[in-house]
């Protein structure tokens, strides 16, 4: 009866979409930890979005930049590929290794990473903001006691929070720029950019950039 009453009130929609939220952001990160990120096969080196990595850099670099061959997996790289010793393999798009998801974040699993990271921060703003209401100070040493725990998990919260902040900024600023980590960090070891007359030749405008990548 008290159920009913609590649902007739409302009282049960919100911890429902709290749940439904934990368990889509607990799919995500499955999903994005065990799908492929974009592995190169080396009966995949000739297709054609090669070529239409190539047409982005070539007209406007200072020389040829010529496809490189794997030294660990001895595939042909794509343009703006990268071997992952971790993983074992070339990742087209390469964008970085997740120690959390044990996998790479490539050309295929990262727009599921970034919406893993922004399910994730609201997951734990809205948990952020229970632990906060459930709280009310009192200076004894019994309230510390009975509310150590609720701190603790406060102040854990908090601290997640500041880092799936920030990691979700500087991946949206990336996406814009339509550049990657590996790039933005190892931007002097990279032939292709190297040699480009463009600090990133493959920028085409935030609004663009933006399309391309999550549509």
């Amino acid at each position: 009866s008290d159920l009913r009453e609590q649902e007739e009130r409302g009282e049960l929609l919100r911890p429902l979409c709290f749940v439904l939220l934990v368990l889509c952001s607990v799919l995500l990160y499955f999903k994005v930890s065990l799908m492929d990120p974009g592995f190169v096969k080396p009966e995949e080196e000739a297709k054609a979005g090669e070529a239409e990595g190539q047409s982005l850099v070539m007209p406007q670099a200072t020389g040829e930049v010529k496809l490189q061959r794997c030294g660990y997996c001895l595939v042909k790289q794509p343009m703006r590929a990268r071997h992952c010793q971790l993983c074992q393999h070339c990742v087209r798009r390469y964008d970085h290794h997740c120690p959390w998801l044990e996998n790479c974040v490539g050309e295929r699993n990262h727009p599921l990473f970034m919406a893993y990271l922004g399910v994730q921060l609201v997951v734990l703003l809205w948990g952020g903001h229970v632990a906060w209401s459930g709280l009310s100070f009192q200076q004894s040493w019994e309230w510390l006691q009975h509310n150590i725990f609720l701190l603790l998990s406060f102040f854990l919260i908090v601290t997640f929070t500041i880092v799936v902040l920030l990691l979700l900024v500087s991946h949206l600023y990336l996406i814009s720029c339509n550049t990657t980590t590996w790039e933005f960090m190892s931007h002097h070891r990279i032939s292709y950019l190297r040699h480009s007359e463009r600090e990133n030749p493959f920028d085409q405008g935030i609004i663009l950039n933006l399309w391309r990548f999550f549509c």
